[in-house]
C-alpha cells in the first residue's frame, strides 16, 4: 500500500495564447480559449513598452485560463492526445512541471477553421504537486517544503505515464 500524501496530482492546467496586439486578434483569441476551455478568460498585459514590436507597456496582448479539479483533468487528456501522447524530457522544469505548446486550435473536437479569425496557437503548462505542497503557501506556520515531498522530473514523468499514458523521450 502507498502513501496517498506521496502520490503526485495535477493541481492546475494554464492555457494561455500570446497574440502579441490588442484589438479585434486578441477579442477572437478569447472567444476561441473559451469555447475550448468552458471557463471565462483572463487578459494578460505587457509588463514594458517594446517599440520594435509596436506593443506599450499595459496594453493587454495575450489572455489565459487556469483550470483546476475535472476540468483540468479532462482538457490534459484532450490536450495531449493531441500531442500523441509523447513529451520530451526538456519540456519539464525542475520542479517537475511540465509545459507545451499547440500549434493550431483547430486540432480540438469541434473547431473548425474560420477564414476571418484564423488559426491561434496556445501553450499549456501542468503544474503537478504532491498532497500537502500548501505548508508554504499558508499565512500561518508556513514552513518550507521538505526536499524529500518535492516533485522531481521522474516523478512528474512516472505520473504522467500511469495516469495519460505519456512516452517521454
Amino acid at each position: 500500500m502507498t502513501n496517498p500524501m506521496r502520490t503526485p496530482v495535477v493541481e492546475k492546467v494554464v492555457v494561455h495564447m500570446g497574440v502579441g496586439e490588442s484589438g479585434q486578434h486578441l477579442v477572437n483569441a478569447e472567444e476561441i480559449l473559451r469555447k475550448i476551455t468552458g471557463q471565462e478568460v483572463v487578459r494578460c498585459h505587457a509588463k514594458r513598452t517594446l517599440p520594435g514590436f509596436s506593443i506599450k507597456k499595459n496594453e493587454p496582448i495575450g489572455c489565459k485560463v487556469t483550470l483546476r479539479g475535472p476540468r483540468a483533468q479532462d482538457f490534459l487528456e484532450i490536450a495531449l492526445g493531441i500531442m500523441e501522447k509523447t513529451l520530451y524530457r526538456t519540456q519539464f522544469d525542475s520542479l517537475g512541471n511540465v509545459s507545451f505548446g499547440i500549434e493550431e486550435h483547430t486540432d480540438f473536437p469541434g473547431m473548425k477553421y474560420d477564414p476571418n479569425i484564423g488559426v491561434f496557437g496556445m501553450d499549456v503548462t501542468v503544474v503537478i504537486k504532491r498532497p500537502g505542497e500548501r505548508v508554504c503557501k499558508r499565512r500561518i506556520a508556513a514552513r518550507k517544503t521538505p526536499t524529500g515531498h518535492r516533485v522531481t522530473v521522474d516523478d512528474a514523468i512516472a505520473f504522467l505515464n500511469e495516469s495519460y499514458g505519456v512516452e517521454v523521450m
